[in-house]
């Protein structure tokens, strides 16, 4: 590998503990809304909006990192974070309008994860995982639309849940995936 590059991958990869920080939150993020009862509308809007928020971030961070398909995730990263600031503005009908489009939004999760893992399968050994997630994120997206078994409002807290959790597992396994690259490139 040439010197110039090394340097330049080493760099990028010592800051694998964004990951490592960014799955901790998504996993409290998850915890928190799964712990609800019976939580307010504004305060499920906020978390959703945050949510948005932190994905659409970690989208454009990801188009500056990577060369090919930049502008996947550019476009995926603007229009989370514009989902985000509209949630936060008006977070109870953030509530009522994500309940009402929730199959919709899982299948674009589901098929972003899909698009990236399958990005990323030269780079990365574990990029069955976002395959997995996003396989997964998928047939909820299915579920979700036909409303089995559940009441539209527990279900949209339900698989919020489900999706913050499944993105803090695999930014926790990109984190050490990367540390372990990082870790090789200063030898």
């Amino acid at each position: 590998m040439d010197q110039s590059i090394r340097e330049v991958a080493t760099k990028a990869t010592g800051y694998w503990w964004l990951w490592l920080v960014s799955g901790i939150a998504w996993v409290v993020i998850a915890l928190v809304v799964l712990q609800f009862d019976d939580a307010s509308i504004s305060t499920v809007g906020l978390l959703i909006g945050l949510m948005f928020l932190l994905s659409g971030i970690q989208q454009l961070a990801l188009a500056m990192l990577v060369d090919r398909w930049r502008w996947v995730w550019a476009i995926f990263g603007v229009l989370l974070i514009v989902a985000g600031i509209i949630s936060l503005i008006r977070p109870e009908d953030t509530f009522a309008g994500v309940a009402d489009i929730l199959g919709f939004l899982f299948l674009l999760v589901g098929v972003m994860w899909t698009i990236q893992a399958f990005a990323d399968k030269e780079e990365n050994d574990l990029w069955w995982l976002g395959l997995t997630a996003g396989v997964l994120m998928i047939i909820l997206a299915f579920w979700t639309s036909g409303q089995f078994l559940i009441e539209k409002e527990y279900m949209l807290l339900v698989f919020a849940g489900i999706w913050a959790l499944m993105q803090g597992f695999t930014d926790l396994v990109k984190a050490f995936a990367i540390r372990t690259a990082h870790q090789e490139l200063k030898r």
